[in-house]
């Protein structure tokens, strides 16, 4: 999941961004991102499949502190990107929607499970 995030992310400020515009930009690869996760998340559940939808949430609650842990790290200590920077990105009144593909990735294999 770490490489489909990488490889969304250069898609988007390599291929679409100057065309869009950062906010829009940002949307579309945060959905973009969404599919790709779920795709994923549904592949590795068939491959080994969850024994409960507490197992389930517990293993995307583990994904979502996992990615907002790298990248805060990243983004601050690699990147140098000040805190208010990091933190725009959950501010869904101005349009950026990053707080929800968390919330989807929590509970994306809860879906998933239910699917089974």
């Amino acid at each position: 999941m770490v490489a489909i995030a990488i490889v969304n992310g250069a898609i988007r400020e390599k291929g679409y961004k100057q065309a869009l515009g950062e906010l829009r930009a940002h949307q579309v690869s945060t959905l973009t991102g969404g599919i790709a996760f779920a795709i994923c998340i549904w592949g590795l559940s068939r491959i080994w499949p969850l024994e409960s939808a507490g197992q389930s949430l517990g293993i995307g609650l583990m994904w979502v502190a996992m990615t907002v842990a790298f990248e805060f790290l990243i983004g601050r200590y690699a990147a140098r990107r000040p805190w208010s920077a990091l933190l725009a990105d959950y501010d869904l009144l101005a349009g950026r929607v990053w707080a929800l593909l968390l919330i989807w990735l929590a509970v994306a294999y809860v879906f998933w499970r239910w699917r089974r």
